[in-house]
């Protein structure tokens, strides 16, 4: 690994230990009040759904001519992924830009993927919350109704002609050639059914916190998931905010509130954020040391993409 390389991955777990260190006061109480079960088994379906997440984007970026063996989709997504803790949202991409570099991938299928992901995630997890929660909590619906709107233009958008038209547009702009390999329809139901995959995992995640601090009936299952969904989408979209610090927990709290004892929305809100950092760190780390066991530190000479061959 180049030292640009390892700058920018030490630079994302400096602020992703930050992230957990500056937190763990608040969260050491919300954390005497959960069972070990309850935690366990939230950490696992949180390490699940990006694992589901990861794959989604790895179907994206093979349908754009770049397949990737699990272990090194693993460590380009995992390592990369910490790079969200940074402020901005740049710096994710740009870290996988650079790890994706030992892999022969080309920047702008690299760059490419990334966005059909993250298009796929945001379309899918509005779909999910404008499903869910109006069922569920009037509250949310009340104050995003605006979102839920947005749900069906954007799984729209996520149809093969549309996508390729808009990363073309986009190509041409900064004087590039267009895809190689546009994706297809059949590549884009793959990957949003995994992204969906994430989303049910992140929602049992979210229950069994939310289910531990003190929260019961039918609908919770659903309104966890469908909160988890919108806070998410809600933190993504403040910009500056290193993965969506402060919006994710308010959305959270708002959500809710309706049927959890009072204080107990911020104390599943913490508990989440602290779990899933530790989610990101484990799996990064795992990927990084599946990657040193099986040299994958040079670029494996079967990883050349589909269009050179």
């Amino acid at each position: 690994m180049s030292a640009a390389r390892a700058l920018l991955v030490l630079l994302a777990v400096a602020f992703c230990a930050y992230s957990l260190v500056s937190q763990w006061e608040e969260t050491r109480e919300a954390f005497a009040r959960m069972s070990w079960a309850a935690i366990v088994g939230a950490f696992l379906a949180g390490v699940g759904g990006l694992v589901a997440w990861m794959l989604g984007w790895r179907v994206f970026l093979a349908g754009l001519g770049s397949p990737l063996p699990l272990t090194a989709a693993s460590r380009l997504s995992f390592i990369s992924g910490l790079g969200k803790y940074v402020p901005g949202k740049v710096w994710a991409l740009v870290t996988q830009m650079e790890l994706g570099r030992q892999y022969d991938i080309p920047r702008i299928r690299n760059v490419s993927s990334s966005l059909l992901a993250i298009a796929s995630t945001t379309a899918s997890g509005l779909a999910v919350a404008a499903v869910t929660l109006p069922l569920t909590s009037p509250a949310a619906t009340e104050d995003y109704w605006w979102l839920f709107l947005l749900a069906p233009v954007l799984m729209a958008c996520l149809h093969p002609r549309i996508v390729t038209w808009g990363i073309d547009l986009l190509l041409r702009l900064v004087r590039r050639p267009p895809l190689e390999h546009p994706v297809s329809l059949a590549v884009t139901l793959r990957a949003v059914a995994w992204t969906v995959v994430g989303w049910a995992l992140f929602g049992v995640h979210t229950w069994l916190i939310a289910n531990a601090a003190g929260g019961d009936g039918r609908g919770l299952p659903f309104l966890a998931t469908g909160a988890y969904a919108l806070a998410f989408t809600a933190g993504f979209l403040v910009f500056i905010a290193p993965n969506g610090l402060g919006a994710r927990e308010a959305v959270i709290v708002i959500t809710l509130s309706p049927v959890l004892p009072a204080g107990a929305p911020l104390v599943v809100a913490l508990v989440s954020r602290v779990l899933l950092s530790l989610a990101d760190l484990t799996c990064a780390a795992a990927a990084f040391a599946m990657g040193r066991r099986a040299g994958m530190n040079r670029p494996p000479t079967d990883l050349t993409p589909i269009g050179s061959r």
